[in-house]
């Protein structure tokens, strides 16, 4: 199995997670418990939209269907919590709920499915390819510092790193 189809298996299974796994302590960086009722189901109802979107891009990516990568990624974009079904009270409870850097990786994650749509629309396969790849890396970054509370075993791996000797 290539490292992209490993990348894509690991983080759609962590991304299904989201909706299956109970709820734990919350760690330092674990946004979900600290949101509204409202906007941490409109969070999960992102993230199985994620967890949908991006098993069609990988379906498609492996059969060189560009149409199917574009419409996918666009989806993924579109889903964009900052950008529908929030009133103007939701984004001041999220921005109060949430750290900065959560809203930057968002946005960033957003901006990585525009831009691989976009490459799709263009038949760029690599491009395709490395963008997914990115995605996938930004779904574990974000879910490793903002949803520890979900994926202990993350935190669990960022713990370890960290304390890791420097070789």
């Amino acid at each position: 199995m290539n490292v992209l189809m490993r990348r894509a298996a690991a983080v759609c299974a962590v991304t299904l997670a989201v909706s299956a796994a109970p709820a734990q302590s919350p760690g330092d960086g674990a946004v979900g418990p600290r949101l509204p009722a409202e906007l941490r189901a409109l969070l999960i109802e992102e993230m199985r939209a994620v967890l949908d979107a991006s098993g069609n891009i990988l379906d498609a990516l492996v059969r060189g269907q560009d149409e199917r990568v574009a419409e996918s990624a666009q989806a993924i974009h579109d889903s964009f919590i900052m950008a529908r079904q929030m009133t103007e009270a939701d984004r001041e409870a999220l921005h109060a709920a949430v750290p900065h850097e959560f809203i930057e990786r968002d946005e960033a994650f957003h901006e990585l499915s525009l831009s691989l749509a976009e490459a799709a629309r263009a038949g760029d396969r690599p491009r395709q390819r490395e963008l997914f790849a990115d995605m996938l890396e930004a779904c574990v970054d974000c879910h490793t510092a903002h949803a520890t509370d979900r994926f202990p075993e993350l935190a669990e791996e960022a713990q370890a790193g960290r304390a890791a000797p420097a070789e």
